[in-house]
Formats: structure tokens, C-alpha cells, sequence
């Protein structure tokens, strides 16, 4: 069956300038499907929410001293501290994480010895110098995820600079500022759950009280 409707050239159609919304099949905005939307689980949000404003960590990034625990365990054994903190946030077994942790920091590790005490040529010292700055800043990116998680679950402000710069020069002090902003966090939502409002006792009418109430 041949189609009812008759194809227009350019020149028999008309200007799009003088149609409006809800002509000739034109778009109509409709304000109530334009509404705000949370960015982790798309929910639609009221008409008056206001997004919370980002806030300063607990502690400083030189703040390690104040928690001797993690600032030891970020000293001499940082692959565990950082995968206590990704099995604190997203809830994967530190063991997991571990491994690749330790593995970067003892092939960085071993480039910076060997470049220290071997003797090389000009060529291979840059071909070593230049892998380990890639594997730096491939190292940055990669844990610096889990401070950008951070920041962006819990509203924290992105300091003292970006979350790469901070891993890739002070990668020992961030994992300990991470562990004890996770630790406050972790106990303030216990206290929250913890919180058991008791309902009111039941009352009981003894008999004497329904004796004179019944005399009465």
C-alpha cells in the first residue's frame, strides 16, 4: 500500500525558525521530566535538595603520629594498610590487593637500587629512569582510586592537591590519613546502628487499683 504522506523537498518545507514546540512534531519540554538526580544511583531528587557541601579531613596529611598503629603498618608494610583500606570501603579482602601493591613498590624499589649502585651505561640509565617514572605515575593512578572513591562517598575536600599528585609524592602519608578517616567513619555509622531507642514499658492495672476503681 502505497504511503499517504508526501515527501517535501527543502524548498516546500518550512523554516524551522517559525514552527513552534508542538508543531509538526516538534519536541515539547516538559518541565517535570527535567528533574535532579542523584550521580551514584540516579534517583530523581526534590525540587529543594541542595547537594552537601565537601568538608576537611579529620586529620592533616602529615597527620600520621596521631594513630602510631597505622603510621607503622603505612611505614614498613604500606600494601597492607592500603588493602585494609580498599576492604574497609569496598569491602574485597585485603590479601586481594596486597599482592599487586607490594609488587609495584619492590619493582620501583629494586629500579632505584639499581640505578643507585650499578654502573650503566647513559642509555640504559635513562631507559631505567624513564621506566620508572612511567611505572610512578602508572602506580599514582592507580591507587589514588581509592582516595577519589573516598572523596567522592563521603564529601571530602580534594587537598592539600589532586588525589594522584598527593599518592605519587606522599604515598606513605595518604594511606595513613585514609586509614584514620576510614576509622572515624567506620565508628560514627556503628554509633549510628548501635543507637536503640527503647519503646515505653507496658502498663499493667494491679488489683487493687481495679477494685476501686469498680467500688467507685
Amino acid at each position: 500500500m502505497a504511503s499517504a504522506y508526501v515527501k517535501l523537498t527543502k524548498e516546500q518545507a518550512a523554516p524551522t525558525e517559525d514552527i513552534t514546540p508542538g508543531e509538526l512534531n516538534q519536541p515539547i519540554r516538559v518541565p517535570q521530566l527535567n528533574r535532579k538526580r542523584c550521580l551514584e544511583c540516579q534517583q530523581e531528587l526534590p525540587e529543594s535538595h541542595n547537594p552537601p557541601s565537601d568538608e576537611p579531613w579529620m586529620t592533616g596529611i602529615c597527620g600520621c603520629a596521631e594513630d602510631p598503629e597505622s603510621c607503622k603498618t603505612g611505614l614498613f608494610c604500606p600494601c597492607v594498610l592500603y588493602g585494609k583500606n580498599l576492604e574497609a570501603l569496598e569491602g574485597t579482602p585485603w590479601q586481594e590487593t596486597c599482592g599487586g601493591h607490594a609488587c609495584f613498590l619492590v619493582a620501583g624499589a629494586a629500579m632505584v637500587v639499581s640505578l643507585a649502585t650499578c654502573q650503566m651505561s647513559p642509555d640504559t640509565v635513562w631507559c631505567v629512569s624513564e621506566g620508572l617514572i612511567c611505572g610512578c605515575c602508572i602506580f599514582s593512578a592507580t591507587v589514588s582510586s581509592v582516595r577519589e572513591q573516598m572523596q567522592k562517598k563521603f564529601h571530602l575536600k580534594n587537598s592539600p592537591c589532586d588525589s594522584c599528585c598527593v599518592h605519587a609524592w606522599m604515598h606513605p602519608c595518604a594511606i595513613c590519613q585514609e586509614h584514620r578517616e576510614m576509622k572515624r567513619l567506620i565508628i560514627d555509622v556503628e554509633k549510628k546502628e548501635d543507637t536503640v531507642i527503647d519503646p515505653p514499658s507496658v502498663q499493667e492495672m494491679s488489683t487493687s487499683t481495679t477494685v476501686e476503681t469498680g467500688s467507685s
